[in-house]
């Protein structure tokens, strides 16, 4: 036992080996450099991408009084910002607005060439960011319009967004008094698991984002 301890200490003390780890020293430098470089390039490449369309979200949410927040969350939940996305129902863009709500709001602007537009290529017109996020504000403060000054306001207009206003009377016609209906009761209700979820987690980013400031 003695003569291994003895070996082990002399290991230890053997120059030669000491001299071979510190040949390795660079490699774990450069190694620990290369990894912090790449965390800090990932954590501002994400912050870029997800806030790279913060001004148009601000000017759009402005015009239909609604909060920049809001719409930031459901962009997020969305399409992660990728304006190219074309959903499973022909929904496009950043908001995924369908073709049929985009063909509303250029008839309601009461513009022949947005009509025009919507009606001959609606999934270019869709495609460009600030147009999409302008049809999407719409569509949602219509939506809303539907629930303002409920309890469950946000909720409500959040899930019709998703699911469709029909869907949001179904789940709240046993109600004796809806507006009053809690959103956490109203959430409770939805009985489509990726609706449910769709809400609940563009809320709590929503409410993260506000108690930012």
């Amino acid at each position: 036992m003695k003569l291994k301890q003895i070996n082990r200490k002399s290991e230890i003390c053997n120059p030669k080996s000491q001299i071979e780890m510190r040949r390795f020293y660079p490699l774990i430098f450069a190694v620990f450099i290369f990894a912090v470089v790449s965390t800090a390039g990932i954590y501002y490449f994400n912050q870029y991408w997800i806030h790279r369309y913060d001004e148009l979200i601000a000017r759009q949410a402005k015009i239909y009084s609604l909060d920049e927040k809001l719409v930031w969350s459901v962009i997020y939940e969305e399409t992660y910002f990728r304006a190219w996305m074309i959903g499973g129902a022909d929904e496009v863009g950043l908001m995924q607005v369908t073709p049929t709500v985009a063909r509303m709001w250029a008839k309601e602007t009461g513009f022949q060439e947005f009509e025009k537009q919507t009606n001959q290529n609606v999934n270019e017109f869709l495609s460009d960011p600030e147009r999409n996020i302008q049809v999407g504000c719409w569509y949602l403060e219509k939506l809303r319009e539907r629930y303002r000054g409920y309890a469950a306001e946000n909720a409500m207009t959040l899930a019709a967004y998703n699911a469709g206003a029909s869907r949001v009377e179904e789940w709240t016609k046993v109600s004796t008094n809806t507006p009053q209906m809690s959103e956490q009761s109203f959430i409770e209700k939805i009985n489509i698991a990726s609706t449910k979820s769709y809400v609940s987690s563009i809320l709590e980013r929503y409410k993260q984002n506000r108690s930012k400031k």
